[in-house]
């Protein structure tokens, strides 16, 4: 399957739900995600600058084109209010066919 047409699943974290929403808005707008589907409330354990975290946070799952995870991951470095945000890309090994229809019409080819 071509990278234009692979569906890959895409993960961002924040802080800030209000932010997370209007930042998955943007990227449905701009057609780089079909949707975004946000998970309030998560918790989140990690080690950062030698210390160990425990902090609530917000997901955001994104259903989009591999070929559109760059600029995704663009636009989280350039409005993401974290140094190192969280952004990771998963493949969709398989999907409804009308799913993934539905998806590959709502995102633009890159």
């Amino acid at each position: 399957m071509a990278q234009e047409t692979e569906l890959v699943d895409v993960s961002v974290t924040a802080s800030d739900p209000v932010w997370l929403a209007e930042f998955t808005k943007r990227l449905v707008a701009d057609r780089l995600a079909a949707c975004g589907n946000i998970i309030p409330g998560i918790r989140s354990i990690y080690r950062w600058d030698g210390q160990i975290h425990d902090d609530t946070e917000n997901l955001v799952v994104l259903h989009t084109r591999r070929s559109l995870v760059s600029a995704i991951i663009e636009r989280a470095n350039a409005e993401h209010a974290d140094e190192t945000p969280q952004v990771l890309a998963v493949p969709v090994v398989d999907a409804h066919a009308g799913y993934m229809q539905w998806v590959l019409d709502s995102t633009r080819e890159d």
